[in-house]
């Protein structure tokens, strides 16, 4: 079905308003991991651990790539929360920390624990909020198939000749014996 003037896109290009047109699944997951990036980055000068401006810029970035991606690429945003806070969190520890000397391993992932445990309930609530979006999007934008994905085109059985006429082509070619 061609889309109309009124709905410029099919289904699978338009992001969660129908009228725009949707971004690929890689642009948007890079729009949340941009945004959560600058929140590490303006908690980190401001006060050396990830706070309010990290939490809402990573909300805000996991909520846009689940908004603007295409309905056909719905997989990525909807995994990005809780791989963008398991990939931020640590890496936070690990550029901010003052690993003393000695440290043991324990201990070092004890220090990046403690952060990402004491984070679930952010990622726990941004990935619930990502899901509805996300499953509301497959309900309300179904992707319509087309006959030609549903199954393959039928085959035309080949032409066989009837068993008697290859007998007597055969016998009328060969060569007779007397």
């Amino acid at each position: 079905m061609a889309p109309s003037s009124s709905d410029p896109w099919t289904v699978g290009e338009r992001s969660i308003v129908p009228s725009v047109l949707g971004l690929s699944s890689l642009v948007a997951v890079a729009i949340a991991a941009a945004l959560t990036l600058l929140g590490v980055l303006v908690d980190l000068m401001r006060q050396g651990t990830l706070g309010f401006v990290f939490t809402v810029l990573y909300i805000a970035g996991c909520v846009l790539a689940i908004a603007w991606v295409r309905r056909d690429g719905l997989f990525g945003p909807l995994v990005a929360p809780p791989l963008l806070l398991a990939v931020a969190v640590p890496a936070v520890v690990l550029i901010a920390g003052d690993p003393k000397p000695g440290t043991g391993m324990a201990e070092r992932a004890l220090q990046i624990g403690a952060p990402l445990v004491n984070s679930f309930p952010i990622m726990a609530g941004t990935t619930a909020f990502v899901l509805v979006v996300g499953v509301f999007r497959m309900a309300t934008q179904k992707l319509r198939r087309t006959p030609s994905l549903d199954k393959k085109p039928a085959r035309e059985p080949a032409k066989r000749e009837p068993a008697a006429a290859r007998g007597a082509a055969r016998r009328s070619t060969s060569p007779r014996r007397s």
